[in-house]
């Protein structure tokens, strides 16, 4: 259709470099010499469905066959270098679209209908090399948009690739420029990072350079200085080989969440580290500390609540069953056991994996033991579940029961006997109705809150 009309059109970029390297393509991303208004035209009469939300910058996009295509307009942009958006200006050569792109790896096309492949900047050499480098200077390139130095840390993560040299210095030099980016343009970078097959490649690039200082200063303030007389285990490295052993434990796919928590379980560590008077080295509430760091962190880079919410739950729970294993039958009543599921409001499967992947101990006794203990521990957690519904723990009597059997009226006072009835719940389990209601009478007289009498 676009040959008919008399404009050029090439499949470009990521679809290109993943069919070279033989992996799924999905999502075509096609350049064309067309103005958007010319491809719009084009679009409409052979797709189901057009969206031109990218217009503005030349994009068009729309469902072709059951395959999403955009189609974008030969760009030639200038950038201001001040700004956080490029100020658009078309280009007419296929050539200095290619050059404007990231890396070289993706500044590859090939020509449609007649499959002409066009690689002025060496891609190909570049994915033999496994190679990540800029078609122009790389200076020049992250000047015009800061956002890319982030790319190249996560193409090493997703492609196993290694930034080449000036590109690398240029990543450390211009780390500074990542302020003029939005922080929901980092944190999308961020999340497709860690995405990655090996995030931790990425992570280190972004340490190492002082990318991550500039939007998750966390992380690399965990390379605590370790003194000869207040050992303790590296955290920086700690970190990053939880995040590996939840990746491991994966069973559905990536999973955000947990490698977000996995990353950033300890990075209370450094608020709260202590020499002991014996020269050891503590880090009492870390747990609690770094639930409020992270919960920070990730607002300030526009999270969604929920995803806040659950990271920094994980975290402040990834120490509770430390404890399980003291004393005989793990130490622990079932009433603990279900306070702990309880308490994971629905995040309990999450949380199993992040306490596996913290033993990172050599010790292979402790790290044995550790793994035994936890496995009974799921199965009390199995056996209870079978017994009871614990992601639903609930009082024995509901709201309606309490104000009948109490003669009161909605209010604080309901949700008080409402809040004692859990814990009851929780201590003791489920509870048969007359002793649920006989336990509440009782509490009831001790705090004074006895049934209406009536008048006369």
């Amino acid at each position: 259709m676009f040959e008919r009309e008399g404009h050029e059109l090439h499949l470009v970029g990521g679809p290109v470099r993943d069919a070279v390297l033989r992996r799924p393509v999905s999502d075509l991303d096609f350049t064309t010499d067309a103005r958007p208004e010319a491809t719009e035209a084009v679009l409409r009469a052979v797709c189901s469905t057009v969206w031109t939300t990218g217009a503005d910058f030349g994009t068009i996009g729309g469902m072709f066959r059951g395959e999403q295509v955009e189609v974008t307009t030969f760009r030639a942009d200038a950038y201001d270098r001040v700004g956080r958006n490029p100020v658009v200006r078309y280009g007419d050569r296929l050539e200095d679209d290619l050059e404007r792109r990231d890396f070289t790896v993706n500044a590859m096309a090939v020509s449609v209908p007649g499959h002409v492949f066009a690689d002025p900047f060496g891609g190909i050499a570049d994915i033999a090399r496994r190679t990540i480098r800029t078609p122009a200077s790389p200076e020049s390139s992250f000047a015009d948009d800061p956002l890319r130095m982030l790319r190249a840390a996560r193409f090493a993560a997703q492609l196993g690739f290694e930034v080449e040299g000036p590109t690398l210095q240029a990543m450390r030099d211009m780390a500074p420029e990542l302020s003029r980016i939005t922080a929901e343009r980092v944190r999308d970078e961020f999340v497709k990072l860690m995405l990655a097959p090996d995030p931790v490649v990425g992570l280190r690039l972004l340490v190492d350079t002082g990318l991550a200082e500039r939007f998750l200063p966390e992380l690399p303030a965990l390379r605590m200085e370790i003194d000869e007389h207040a050992q303790h285990k590296d955290v920086y490295e700690h970190s990053l080989q939880v995040l590996r052993n939840a990746i491991a434990l994966e069973t559905d796919g990536p999973d955000l969440l947990l490698r977000i928590a996995a990353l950033l379980h300890d990075i209370g560590k450094p608020e709260t580290k202590d020499v002991a008077p014996g020269g050891g080295v503590t880090f009492h509430h870390h747990d609690v500390a770094g639930a409020r760091l992270a919960r920070r962190r990730m607002r300030e880079l526009r999270f969604p609540k929920a995803d806040v919410q659950a990271v920094s739950l994980l975290i402040s729970l990834h120490l509770r069953f430390y404890g399980y294993a003291d004393g005989e039958a793990g130490g622990w009543t079932d009433s603990a056991v279900r306070r702990y599921v309880t308490d994971a409001e629905g995040q309990l499967d999450r949380l199993n994996a992040l306490v596996r992947s913290d033993c990172t101990t050599r010790n292979r006794r402790k790290a044995e033991r550790l793994r035994r203990d936890y496995d009974a521990f799921e199965e009390r957690i199995a056996r209870l579940r079978a017994e009871e519904d614990l992601r639903a723990v609930r009082p024995d009597l509901d709201g309606n029961a309490i104000m009948e059997l109490l003669g009161l009226e909605p209010g604080r006072e309901v949700g008080r006997a409402w809040a004692y009835l859990k814990e009851l719940r929780l201590e003791r389990g489920p509870l048969p109705r007359e002793e649920a209601e006989s336990e509440l009478r009782a509490w009831a007289a001790r705090e004074g809150l006895g049934p209406r009498q009536d008048a006369g």
